[in-house]
């Protein structure tokens, strides 16, 4: 325990912590959205036992990519298409792959629902439509994908199980204590559930862009990036992702603030 206690490994703690909780955001916003398509007396319920089940598989994930990391990076095959597809894919390029489709597909199809709803009270009803089963397996899935980034940027810091694991659990109670909160406000500011998928949307072109690079990062070995009729797959920085989301929240909030001063303009104007 003592060995434990050093400075640099307390070092490692905060950064860490801190990581975690800047890749987390995305994870925190889907479990909030999903966990509102459970029954409503069971959505808390779902979001607890989504967050806890999903950390401690994330722990054992940490622990399989400790012992697996060499293993994993080698590519399964080598695409060799000139000037079609070329490049490297190994198993981090097939869980960023599956991973990116599967939450733009959650997202694009979130969206056509909300534009396909004729009566927001009837969809507010019927809200809770799968079963709490299905959503929490759907939250832990999604959270694994997630952590996947997350775990091998860690793994770049430090590679000391404990406090690889401790981190991972602060950031999961951490979940815990925000999800509600997180949750009760987009219940309230419904348009801001909408800028949250579209969050989702550009998380999941985030993984796609990961998924060109995985092989070649893993490998040391820049001839293993995809490249796609002639062009490499470039990941998007993670400073372009959160400029992106910070324009996206400051374009929503300026416009939300517009269109109160307009409604009460209006409801003033009729009134007179």
């Amino acid at each position: 325990m003592a060995d434990l206690l050093t400075a640099e490994n307390l070092g490692n703690l905060l950064m860490l912590c801190f990581l975690q909780a800047v890749l987390g955001f995305d994870n925190l916003l889907y479990i909030s959205i999903e966990s509102q398509r459970a029954p409503a007396a069971m959505q808390k319920a779902v979001r607890m036992w989504g967050i806890i089940i999903a950390v401690v598989l994330r722990v054992v994930l940490l622990f399989v990519m400790i012992k697996l990391i060499d293993a994993m990076a080698a590519p399964f095959f080598v695409l060799n298409w000139p000037g079609v597809i070329e490049g490297g894919v190994n198993f981090a390029t097939c869980v960023f792959v599956f991973g990116g489709v599967f939450i733009i597909h959650t997202a694009v199809q979130e969206i056509g629902h909300m534009l396909s709803v004729k009566h927001l009270n009837a969809d507010l009803a019927d809200k809770g439509g799968k079963s709490a089963v299905k959503v929490i397996a759907l939250i832990v899935v999604t959270n694994l994908i997630f952590s996947f980034d997350s775990v091998l940027s860690a793994l770049a810091i430090t590679d000391v199980f404990p406090i690889l694991a401790f981190a991972i659990i602060l950031s999961g109670l951490a979940m815990l204590v925000l999800a509600d909160g997180v949750t009760r406000f987009l219940e309230k500011n419904r348009m801001y559930e909408v800028l949250g998928l579209f969050i989702l949307l550009i998380v999941g072109v985030v993984l796609l862009g990961e998924a060109g690079q995985a092989a070649a990062h893993a490998m040391h070995d820049d001839t293993l990036a995809l490249k796609f009729f002639g062009y490499e797959v470039v990941p998007m920085s993670k400073t372009t992702f959160y400029f992106s989301v910070l324009v996206l929240v400051a374009v929503e909030v300026i416009q939300s603030g517009y269109t109160r001063k307009l409604n009460a303009q209006r409801r003033t104007g009729a009134q007179h």
